[in-house]
């Protein structure tokens, strides 16, 4: 799909702190996010302005960004300064599952899905550079994402993938034979096969998209994966991936000192099992800016972003419910 279709925003819910980096929805059409001062919101009521609600379910005492919720109703949370969590939100009992692998801390646990055997996986951006400093990673191209896996009763995670380019959302696909995951600073997605005659081995999904991937959502096996788009093609970039390393160093020490604004957009994604891109929807220009993650609650299209204060409630295309 070339030509990208009008997407159009609704209503604004202000949630009292910034950068709601990643939203999920639960089976009654709630949504959950964590936001900067490391609380868990969950938002109910999103057709009716006058009866939406946002509750604190629990404070992780990090940076929250990827969610994922598990069947007995707690919460998966990547922080970036903690690691893997596990959140009770009957209680708001916060248990670190993996703070570090091989030794070394993780500090920039991205996006993390949970597979129907138990096993959890989850995406680390960067290696080299903290989540405060994600642009430093976007401008130098450090290829030091990784994809990690936690079975089920094991201590600590695994590398099942690493040199992605800020490796960031992570999606199963609706069998569960494999995982993708998108590669921000590539402006691709990539397959993981966990199964069959290349299991272990990874591939291009989807390259070259319109704008940089961040997170994904899917709404059970067959539905499409939603895939928030943080930002636009920005061809200068690209001419920056290309140059020495030194001068990708430079710039990127340039970068995490500059003043930083997004650019005026909007926008989502929505692939399918085949890696055919079936939606393009961009608002620009766009008073709500870098908008990394989508999910469907409620009949909405919902929109989460680690710039704003709030979250984007947008409509949902008729072929899409």
């Amino acid at each position: 799909m070339d030509r990208p279709e009008a997407l159009v925003p609704i209503r604004y819910v202000d949630l009292g702190g910034r950068g709601p980096e990643d939203v999920t929805a639960d089976a009654d059409g709630r949504v959950l996010t964590g936001v900067e001062d490391g609380r868990i919101l969950r938002l109910d009521g999103l057709a009716d302005p006058d009866r939406t609600r946002v509750e604190v379910l629990a404070g992780t005492g990090g940076r929250p960004l990827g969610l994922e919720l598990l069947p007995d109703g707690d919460l998966l949370v990547c922080d970036a300064h903690r690691g893997l969590l596990r959140v009770a939100l009957d209680d708001g009992t916060v248990r670190v599952l993996a703070d570090s692998v091989a030794g070394e801390p993780l500090r920039f646990c991205s996006n993390v899905v949970a597979l129907s055997d138990g096993t959890v996986c989850f995406t680390v951006s960067s290696r080299r550079y903290p989540f405060e400093q994600w642009i430093g990673d976007i401008a130098e191209h450090t290829a030091t994402g990784r994809l990690l896996r936690l079975a089920p009763g094991a201590g600590e995670p695994e590398v099942l993938l690493e040199g992605l380019q800020f490796a960031n959302g992570l999606a199963p696909a609706g069998d569960e034979s494999f995982l993708v995951v998108a590669e921000t600073g590539a402006r691709r997605l990539t397959r993981y096969w966990l199964t069959g005659p290349r299991s272990g081995h990874a591939e291009p999904f989807a390259e070259d998209l319109p704008g940089l991937p961040d997170n994904l959502w899917r709404e059970g096996p067959d539905g499409p994966i939603w895939v928030g788009l943080a930002g636009p093609h920005v061809p200068a970039l690209d001419l920056l991936h290309r140059a020495a390393p030194p001068v990708r160093r430079a710039a990127a020490r340039l970068a995490v000192r500059a003043p930083y604004r997004p650019a005026a957009m909007a926008g989502a994604l929505a692939v399918d099992d085949d890696g055919r891109v079936r939606r393009h929807l961009v608002h620009r220009p766009s008073g709500f800016r870098m908008s990394t993650s989508a999910c469907v609650a409620d009949g909405r299209l919902v929109l989460g972003s680690v710039w704003e204060r709030g979250i984007a409630v947008c409509e949902l295309p008729a072929d899409a419910r």
